[in-house]
């Protein structure tokens, strides 16, 4: 656990911010002082320019909607204090808690962007792939983004991270452009969560970053849990570089 804490915690950002305890029933304020967590995790918001990127985030992290934000340039982050409950295969909670330090990261969508946007890339834990409920073209660029994931984006802490499909701006039904079963059809081809939000009402916002969050929590817990191998005794247990090659080959 102490050598996992080591890798995830690479960056620290002293800020004081309110927590929330999530679960899937009840949400509690509570307050956590600087270095006060177990994990820094980092996501990072992928899609084309527009898509709402920025409002998503921001309503994530302050419960707040600003239609008046400007392209991003370059690359920005939000970031939010959690608490992680973890779950059984069945829902149920395993008593385990971890106090979860968020780092969203914000990316251009512009292609003149795409060397920083990778640069980031790299260090990112799990990714929120988003394209606009109102615009066909976003949503035929996600194949062009998922494409990446195995070419130009080398992720250095997983080979094959946690990413979750985002269809934004739920709230604008009358100038809707992409219907859920074209979206679902592609999610399920990738093996992938999908989620439809709107920035603008809040409505699954929550959820589908914390079901990303849920994923790299999880894999990490799984590397965290497995027995060393013993070669000796031929035990059959996996070392942690011996991924099969359907299994996620992780750094944890």
């Amino acid at each position: 656990m102490g050598a996992l804490i080591a890798l995830i915690l690479s960056c620290y950002l002293p800020f004081s911010h309110s927590l929330l305890l999530l679960s899937h029933e009840f949400i509690v304020v509570i307050t956590m002082t600087e270095g006060d967590y177990d994990y820094l995790i980092k996501l990072l918001a992928l899609g084309d320019s527009g898509v709402g990127k920025t409002t998503f985030l921001y309503r994530y992290t302050d419960n707040k909607f600003n239609p008046k934000f400007i392209t991003t340039v370059g690359i920005d982050f939000r970031e939010k204090r959690v608490v992680y409950t973890a779950t059984n295969p069945n829902g149920t909670a395993t008593g385990k808690t971890f106090k979860v330090h968020l780092q969203l990261w914000d990316t251009a969508g512009q292609e003149r962007f795409r060397s920083l946007t990778t640069a980031f890339f790299r260090d990112a834990m799990g990714f929120l792939l988003m394209f606009d409920l109102t615009s066909q073209q976003s949503f035929l660029n996600v194949r062009n983004w998922m494409s990446l994931f195995s070419s130009t984006f080398a992720n250095a802490y997983c080979e094959n991270p946690d990413i979750v499909l985002v269809g934004n701006k739920a709230d604008l039904a009358d100038q809707r452009e992409v219907q859920e079963k074209q979206a679902k059809e592609l999610a399920d081809k990738y093996g992938i969560p999908y989620f439809e939000t709107s920035a603008a009402t809040g409505a699954e916002v929550d959820k589908a970053v914390i079901t990303l969050l849920d994923l790299v929590m999880k894999r990490m817990e799984q590397c965290v849990d497995k027995p060393p191998a013993d070669p000796a005794n031929g035990n059959g247990a996996t070392k942690l570089g011996d991924a099969q090659p359907n299994e996620k080959k992780c750094a944890c």
